[in-house]
């Protein structure tokens, strides 16, 4: 399997120029905080970043591979929906943030906890 391509679902997904395709972590609606009060989806909350992973890439993508998460603004996102399964569609550039093993000790990683 090439790096710009994914068979997620046994649909083959090749991504285009500086696009990225993620599958968030979380459902959209309720959640639970950290001490387990139950938020409902309708709370009014500042401005929040969401995970998601990585789940294909296009030709041009630099910094991010397949199996990557990544924090981005849920805001600022285009939907797609392939066999029942919601995608994001982004460019690189709007990411913020990438969590992988790969950066454990090298020297671009902040050694925090993301």
């Amino acid at each position: 399997m090439s790096q710009n391509s994914t068979h997620h679902d046994k649909l083959p997904i090749r991504m285009l120029h500086d696009r990225v395709l993620v599958r968030s972590d979380a459902p959209e609606g309720e959640r639970r905080s950290g001490g387990g009060i139950l938020i409902p989806a309708t709370a009014a909350v500042g401005k929040r970043l969401a995970w998601a992973e990585v789940v294909a890439i296009g030709q041009n993508v630099r910094t991010v591979e397949p199996g990557d998460r990544v924090l981005y603004d849920p805001e600022d996102r285009a939907e797609v929906e392939v066999r029942g399964v919601a995608y994001i569609l982004m460019r690189e550039r709007d990411l913020h943030a990438v969590a992988a093993d790969r950066f454990e000790g090298s020297v671009d990683s902040t050694g925090l906890y993301l």
